[in-house]
């Protein structure tokens, strides 16, 4: 599973689901997301052999993103993505059973909408990271 999240918005923008995770799966899965938001100026990663890939280092220099790998064994210098994890795996992977990868990324799509839309953040003052709706104050006038 790929995860992709706005570490400044808190925003999760991508999940994606795979038995198996390639560096070719990697360039792919994000790419509709540079399209939509433009290109990234960072990108921080685990130190998986499909992050420290030479094609995929390769491709992060040519498009201009630079890669901020944590140190080996050190999850806390990614504390947003390893705590989206564990909320991804214990409100939606731990309480369901998939019988297709589809099936999977359907599921979890659905999650991750209501997650970003609708399920108050402690750390964002119990707003969610993208509002389905923007409330606008109303001013009372007096009579």
């Amino acid at each position: 599973m790929l995860t992709v999240i706005d570490q400044h918005a808190r925003e999760p923008l991508n999940v994606t689901a795979s038995k198996f995770m390639r560096s070719s799966d990697v360039f792919e899965a994000p790419y509709p997301l540079f399209l939509d938001l433009g290109k990234l100026e960072y990108l921080r990663s685990n130190n998986g052999p499909e992050f420290s890939s030479e094609p995929f280092k390769d491709w992060l220099t040519k498009v201009g993103i630079k890669q901020i790998r944590i140190f080996p064994g050190s999850p806390w210098e990614n504390g947003y993505n390893e705590r989206f994890n564990g909320t991804l795996r214990r409100e939606v992977l731990n309480t369901e059973w998939f019988g297709t990868t589809r099936q999977a990324q359907t599921v979890i799509n659905q999650w991750l909408k209501q997650y970003n839309q609708i399920r108050p953040h402690q750390a964002l003052r119990m707003r969610p990271p993208a509002p389905e709706t923007i409330l606008e104050k109303r001013e009372v006038t007096g009579p």
